[in-house]
């Protein structure tokens, strides 16, 4: 054989061995666990870095990921009062690192029976319960993550939790809850409404109360000062007029404040229709005359007497 060849042959079996030997080199993943089996059985398992395995003997059979994962499952279910609900579980799980034979070999499709088992327990504790009980009811939570945890744990899967994340009625029945929640809300807002408008009421009587009180002594106050004013008036014509009486004093001062009252009414109007004539301002004076006597006899014990000569009862 040429010497050439053979070399040729050398290098050629030499680059096959070693890249041969190069295809059996593999890396792990942080947090990560390989399995590798030969001629399809179970070998060995292979954590995080570079590792080798003999080829075509030796295949790495899967990647088994150790960080906590997270599964969505939702249920459709019926409480106790018959209304339609869906519940939403989140369920967070992972495999410990001393379980991966287990997890790998055991279960071929963990997320399917993960959800089984969430189901299985939803539907066994929602259906006894009333639609306010599930809403309110954290034991719900505790049940789904007991009952799965205690199923996964054969299979190498340990459960962190599973909370129950959301609980979506029926649309009908949905809406009939947030009109209920709308009614409570209204009812509330007209009973303080209500209350307000009372204390606006009975401060509002109240200032009124006041105001009257106020200006009814207002007015005892005018009136007294007009009572002191027309005894000083009379005192003083009876001063400057000699011969006067109290009476006359009176009836004259009685008659000026009369036709200051028609001033002040036909300042504020332009025409006043009053049973008035000039002929009448005697039977006026008149009758303020003897408004004052018949006040003055009755004060002394005398019993009035009245225009047409009669007397009165005692």
């Amino acid at each position: 054989m040429d010497i050439n060849a053979t070399w040729v042959i050398f290098w050629g079996l030499l680059a096959i061995v070693t890249i041969g030997l190069l295809s059996g080199l593999y890396t792990v993943d942080q947090q990560t666990v390989a399995v590798i089996e030969k001629f399809h059985a179970f070998a060995r398992l292979e954590s995080a870095g570079l590792h080798w395995r003999i080829p075509l003997f030796e295949r790495v059979a899967a990647y088994v990921d150790l960080k906590v994962q997270q599964l969505f499952v939702t249920v459709e279910t019926k409480t106790q009062d018959d209304v339609t609900l869906s519940v939403k579980v989140a369920v967070q799980y992972f495999v410990a690192s001393d379980q991966v034979f287990n997890a790998f070999y055991k279960l071929e499709e963990p997320r399917r029976q993960i959800n089984a088992y969430v189901f299985d327990a939803i539907r066994a504790h929602v259906p006894g319960q009333k639609l306010d009980e599930v809403y309110a009811n954290k034991e719900l939570d505790q049940a789904i993550e007991h009952e799965v945890r205690e199923k996964m744990q054969a299979y190498g899967y340990s459960i962190i939790d599973a909370p129950v994340v959301e609980i979506v009625p029926d649309a009908r029945v949905k809406e009939a809850m947030n009109q209920v929640n709308a009614n409570q809300r209204l009812l509330e807002a007209a009973k303080a409404k209500a209350e307000a408008d009372k204390i606006t009421v009975v401060k509002a009587a109240e200032a009124e109360a006041e105001s009257k009180a106020l200006q009814g002594d207002g007015i005892a106050r005018e009136r007294l000062a007009i009572a002191h004013g027309l005894k000083e008036s009379a005192e003083l014509f009876k001063e400057e007029l000699k011969g006067v009486s109290t009476e006359e004093c009176m009836a004259i001062l009685l008659l000026t404040q009369y036709f200051d009252m028609l001033k002040e009414i036909g300042s504020r109007s332009n025409t006043i229709m009053l049973p008035h004539s000039p002929g009448g301002l005697q039977d006026l004076v008149g009758q303020i005359r003897n408004a004052i006597i018949a006040g003055n006899e009755t004060v002394a014990g005398i019993t009035p007497v009245h225009t047409n000569g009669s007397a009165a009862a005692n």
